[in-house]
């Protein structure tokens, strides 16, 4: 079992920034590929980033490429989502997930182990 736990999220000016974190628990860190997604309202979920166990392969979503990056630490048990640039249609509800092996998917389905999410709003 994996709890999860968002923070970061916020209220902030188009073109700002906001860094969210996501702090996990349960079982080994490094075993498991990480994600974030984010769901707007009225809409499915959507793939916005992914990193590998390791840390030394990630995804992003083609649109948050040059705005948004994925790290771990895996030392601290935290997966972060740098967020720069943002804009008004960024605004959604941000998951955590945590998939079961180590390599990265955009698939929602393929994570096991979800957060509560956090919300994020970037006004115009």
């Amino acid at each position: 079992q994996v709890q999860l736990v968002e923070s970061g999220g916020g209220l902030v000016q188009a073109g700002g920034s906001l860094r969210l974190s996501c702090a996990a628990s349960g079982r080994t860190f490094s075993y498991s590929a990480l994600g974030w997604f984010r769901q707007l309202p009225r809409k499915e979920r959507e793939f916005v980033a992914a990193i590998s166990g390791s840390g030394d392969s990630t995804d992003h979503a083609d649109f948050v490429k040059g705005r948004f990056t994925i790290s771990r630490d895996n030392g601290k048990n935290t997966v972060y989502l740098q967020m720069n640039s943002l804009k008004p249609e960024d605004t959604a509800v941000y998951y955590c997930a945590a998939r079961r092996v180590v390599v990265t998917s955009a698939d929602p389905t393929d994570y096991a182990y979800w957060g509560q999410g956090t919300h994020v709003t970037v006004s115009s």
